[in-house]
């Protein structure tokens, strides 16, 4: 049993964290969650995944394809990510593209087939908006318009970046559960709840008294972690 984590009586949760794009590190992930039931047995599972599906790897498209649809041999919650909120607000208010072309989302646009040359260049914004618009099925945005920005299970609280120190989980911003970072990273207070997320990239899981981050990177390092924790024991599951 890892010390932070307590058991969840009844149920075992398969929690997932940032995949941006890296949709074979996604079917990896699925497969090895087959073989985790398979292996433990099976009983009330639930996956969540926390958000940052899209931007920086190669295969958004495909990324929200698998997820639009549940891969998972599971109940399923997906919760949001800071880049799901750039991509919706791409499509709305073309403009964001300025900032959100630094951050992964020429990717995300390739991925849709929408030609990225002059969106690398700082200009076009509006036609890339209006050839994405056309390009990206309707089940995925239906799927990007119901993910919710945590999810309370037990003492469990799970949300993408984090929450705001010294405010009540139930008075916790949309903003701040998607984009904060270093107020609640270097807090060592008690959030009421043990906060699960991720949005900060480390090459392995970080595991604090309050918080464990699930985000190392699978963009970049090839591993995507799911952090399993059921009544027997707690683990985690990488892709290689």
């Amino acid at each position: 049993m890892i010390d932070p984590f307590d058991p969840v009586h009844g149920m075992r949760l398969y929690i997932i964290g940032d995949i941006h794009g890296r949709s074979d590190l996604l079917d990896q992930m699925v497969a090895k969650i087959g073989d985790d039931i398979a292996n433990h047995g099976e009983t009330d599972c639930l996956t969540v995944t926390l958000g940052d599906y899209v931007d920086r790897g190669r295969d958004s498209r495909g990324v929200l394809e698998r997820l639009s649809r549940n891969p998972f041999p599971t109940r399923y919650i997906a919760l949001k990510g800071n880049h799901e909120a750039l991509l919706e607000m791409f499509l709305t208010n073309p403009v964001i593209a300025g900032q959100w072309r630094h951050l992964g989302g020429l990717e995300t646009l390739s991925s849709y087939g929408v030609s990225i040359q002059e969106v690398a260049r700082g200009r076009g914004f509006a036609e890339a908006a209006d050839a994405l618009r056309a390009a990206i099925p309707q089940h995925h945005l239906q799927f990007l318009s119901v993910l919710e920005p945590f999810v309370s299970i037990g003492c469990y609280y799970l949300c993408h970046a984090g929450v705001r120190p010294g405010v009540p989980l139930a008075q916790q911003s949309v903003e701040d559960l998607l984009w904060i970072r270093d107020e609640f990273l270097n807090s060592d207070v008690s959030f009421e709840k043990f906060v699960i997320h991720g949005h900060t990239p480390h090459e392995m899981p970080e595991i604090r008294p309050n918080r464990v981050n699930l985000d190392t990177g699978a963009f970049a390092t090839g591993r995507l972690t799911c952090l399993v924790i059921e009544a027997e024991q707690s683990r985690f599951i990488f892709t290689s």
